[in-house]
């Protein structure tokens, strides 16, 4: 949903948007999964991760549901920043090239 704001500062109207972001968790111990739906309004993304808790650990469940969570929300913003790409590709716009990483190269 886009819809304009009028703003103080420029007295040009502000383009916002609200992008819904679901994130559904589901625990059979020991593995947590977790499942994130993006809907822009334009699209849906999809990103899934899960996390095992090793037998030798204690169970709290609140890790599981952490480590799952962060690492499905990692895999989304890469599909975001490939969708970007794609997009600028697209368009014809010369590829933008960063002075540090987004994320380290060991994940």
């Amino acid at each position: 949903m886009t819809r304009p704001v009028d703003t103080a500062d420029t007295g040009r109207p502000v383009s916002v948007k609200e992008w819904r972001l679901n994130l559904y968790l589901s625990e059979h111990d020991p593995d947590t999964t977790a499942r994130i739906v993006l809907d822009t309004g334009d699209n849906v993304l999809e990103s899934c991760a899960e996390a095992r808790r090793s037998p030798y650990d204690c169970a709290v469940p609140d890790i599981g549901d952490e480590l799952a969570a962060g690492r499905a929300l990692i895999a989304l913003g890469r599909d975001l920043l490939r969708a970007a790409a794609g997009d600028i590709e697209a368009v014809g716009a010369p590829e933008a090239t960063s002075s540090a990483p987004l994320w380290s190269t060991g994940e």
